[in-house]
Formats: structure tokens, sequence, C-alpha cells
């Protein structure tokens, strides 16, 4: 029997892409997204959720069982950026950050977890971001969203496991997607005391996602993750250096890392 999966955000971009990989790998996939509708060019059913609303995740849950019978694998996918000095971002849009990039993947969970309990069988993944091991500047709120999901991950998997519930993290480093569009720009303010500093950074951010990997990496390694009996807490996925990124934080002291992040970003 084909497993079903649910992917939040498999509109655009990563989602996407694991969607269409795993549809053609005989998995009967449901995405979501805020306006489905508007999306004429999906090959797998797309279901109308919004992961800042209960109401919405709890309906969307409630369909594809309804639907399906089960549901297997659940994909924590939708998420968006933001950049900006930490004193020039409205508070605004800090907790909208926090309502797409944590608290949404949190209500996703809890409302998947009875389904999956009363099939003593199911598989949570995460999407993080390699961005979320370090504190990076003008992207300070990207940063503590995503790492702060690491370690809900961390906990929860270790509440569920004795009901047959895996939760594992994958966390990838800078992909050729649409989220630099997406995402949210604190402006570049004329005379402002980060002007230079944050313009640069934009720049460079931005060429970064630009060169990115093909998001099709990102499906054969969610893919390897389904296929994997005892999951990982944690996958890296990207270029060698944004993963090496991550050892070299543990390894290295602190000032020694913030120098070379500094000398990075031209700071």
């Amino acid at each position: 029997m084909s497993k079903v999966v649910l992917i939040t955000g498999g509109s655009s971009g990563i989602g996407k892409s694991i969607g269409e990989f795993l549809h053609h790998k005989g998995f009967v996939v449901y995405g979501t997204s805020r306006n489905p509708e508007r999306v004429l060019n999906s090959i797998f059913p797309l279901v109308a959720l919004d992961v800042r609303n209960s109401e919405s995740i709890e309906a969307a849950v409630a369909k594809i069982i309804a639907t399906s019978g089960r549901l297997d694998i659940v994909i924590n996918n939708a998420g968006v950026g933001i950049t900006g000095p930490l004193e020039e971002i409205p508070s605004e849009e800090i907790k909208n950050n926090f309502e797409t990039n944590f608290f949404g993947p949190i209500e996703v969970m809890k409302a998947v977890l009875p389904q999956m309990r009363t099939q003593k069988s199911g598989l949570i993944i995460n999407v993080t971001s390699i961005a979320g091991y370090m504190g990076l500047p003008y992207r300070s709120i990207y940063s503590a969203s995503k790492g702060a999901l690491e370690l809900i991950t961390e906990a929860l998997r270790m509440e569920v496991k004795s009901f047959g519930i895996h939760i594992t993290n994958v966390a990838p480093g800078d992909f050729a997607t649409n989220i630099a569009s997406g995402r949210y720009h604190a402006p570049v303010i004329k005379g402002s005391a980060y002007e230079a500093s944050y313009g640069e950074s934009l720049r460079t951010m931005d060429e970064h996602v630009d060169g990115g990997s093909n998001p099709n990496e990102m499906a054969e390694a969610v893919y390897k993750i389904i296929q994997t009996k005892e999951p990982n807490v944690h996958y890296k996925v990207g270029a060698f250096m944004q993963k090496f990124s991550i050892v070299l934080k543990r390894i290295l002291p602190d000032k020694v890392y913030e120098k070379m992040l500094m000398n990075h970003y031209k700071l």
C-alpha cells in the first residue's frame, strides 16, 4: 500500500521538488498552499492550509485522513525568510516569521500526532536550515526560528518514540529557489548606522541563493530518510563548506568563529 505524505508549502521551491520526486516514486502526495486555486501546474493535489492558522491546519489534516484513511509521513517545509538589522525589523514581522517557521510546524505536529499514534507508526521531517545552527548577521530572526525548531524536534522525538513515531530534522543550505523573492527584507535605510554593512550583506545573501544547489538534492535526501528504518536526529544537505561550517562552530573558539563569519559577510 502506497504511503500517504503531507508536505506543507508544496506549491513551489523545495516543497514542490520533494512532492514531485515522491509522487514519481509512487507515494500518495498531498501538498499545501494558502491559495491552491492559484496553482495550475501541480502534479499532486494541493490542500488549502495556512500554518499560521490552527483551524486551517486541523481542517487540512482531517480532509487528507478522510480521503486516504491514514497519514504516514509529514514534511514540515513551509517557511519564510527574513533579513535585516535586528534593531530595524518591525516587531510584527518578527512575530510573523516565528508564526510561520516555528509555531506553524508545532501546530502541524500536534494535529497529526493523534492519527500517527492510532496507526502506531509515522514519520515527521522538519525542514530547518543550516542557518539555524549559528547566529548569522542580518539573519538573526531566521536563524533563531529555525534553530528553535531544531531543538523542539530533539525533544519531541524522545516523547513520541514509544508510539512508533519517528521525527527528524533536515537542514538545507542555500538552494536555487524563490525564497529570496518571498522573504521579508527590512529596507536599507538611507543614513542608517547599518546602511553600508547591511546593504553589502544583502547582496551577498542573494548571490548565495541565486548560485545555490538544485532543490532536487533535497528531494533525494528526504527520500533516503523515508527509506531509513531508524532516522538520525539531524541531517544536513547542501554545499560542503556550508555543512562544514557547523563542524567549525563546534571546534573553533567562539571569537575565532565569529571573526570568520564577520570576514565572510564583510563586516
